[in-house]
């Protein structure tokens, strides 16, 4: 017998429900609700990751779209947060080594530096921009709680001093630190094994309360619809470079022609 559409959905609920309590703050959906709406949270967690106990957060936006360079590479930012001397600071959650890239910390470090610059604006008003990668693995295998990357002048051993900072956090590391009790809190999938009662009383919100339940829920099935669309995308542009008609396309994917048209980008020559 063929699944309803309301069992479907049923279905769905009851998955994400037993995702949601499998989900830790190193799991990057479960982070972006962890930091939403929730400068004091953010501010604990980059105070202890820069080390700067005094920073005081005016701004922090999770899932913050970057890109004001035609035809560049767009990116999603997990936290966006804007301190009060107006630093910037990325907040990422890298799983996987392939996703902690050099590469992928300059280019988000370029984006925010592109972000934060109007055409008449002196280049020396560039704020300091700070780009954070917490690993799920410790990146560099040095057992260090955090590397910090900055340039240097070679030729003199100096700073470069042009603004720029990025920071791999070792996901794995446990000492007594404050910086080793907060990766023990990332990695913990219950609000009553972790040391801050700011990460517990968030984590409990969102696995316990009705609200924060259900803002969860939501999460993750935009995230699926989100999914969705990717795949048809990636369909339709498949096709359409092996010659189907937009037409065909879209009456394939059920959608409308300008839906599709939306879609693709144009083939080359």
């Amino acid at each position: 017998m063929q699944e309803t559409e309301a069992q479907k959905r049923e279905r769905h609920h009851q998955e994400d429900l037993q995702r949601l309590r499998e989900f830790r703050p190193i799991d990057d959906t479960f982070m972006r609700g962890m930091f939403k709406d929730n400068i004091p949270l953010a501010e604990l967690v980059l105070r202890i990751i820069v080390g700067k106990p005094d920073l005081i957060l005016t701004k922090c936006e999770t899932q913050a779209d970057l890109k004001r360079v035609t035809g560049a590479r767009s990116i999603c930012l997990d936290a966006y947060a804007t301190d009060s001397t107006g630093k910037k600071y990325d907040i990422e959650i890298q799983r996987s080594d392939n996703g902690a890239d050099p590469h992928r910390a300059r280019y988000h470090s370029s984006v925010m530096d592109v972000e934060n610059l109007d055409k008449d604006q002196d280049y020396r008003e560039l704020p300091d921009t700070y780009v954070i990668f917490i690993t799920e693995k410790d990146y560099y295998k040095a057992g260090k709680p955090v590397y910090v990357i900055q340039n240097i002048n070679l030729t003199l051993g100096l700073p470069f001093e042009d603004g720029t900072h990025i920071l791999y956090v070792n996901g794995e590391y446990r000492g007594d630190s404050d910086i080793g009790k907060l990766m023990h809190d990332f990695n913990c999938t219950s609000a009553e094994e972790m040391n801050f009662d700011l990460m517990a009383e968030r984590t409990r919100y969102l696995k316990e309360n009705p609200k924060g339940v259900g803002s969860m829920c939501k999460a993750m099935e935009e995230l699926r619809v989100e999914s969705r669309k990717e795949t048809a995308v990636e369909m339709a542009q498949s096709l359409y470079e092996q010659g189907v008609s937009i037409e065909q396309i879209a009456k394939a994917s059920k959608v409308d022609v300008d839906t599709v048209k939306g879609w693709l980008t144009p083939k080359a020559g």
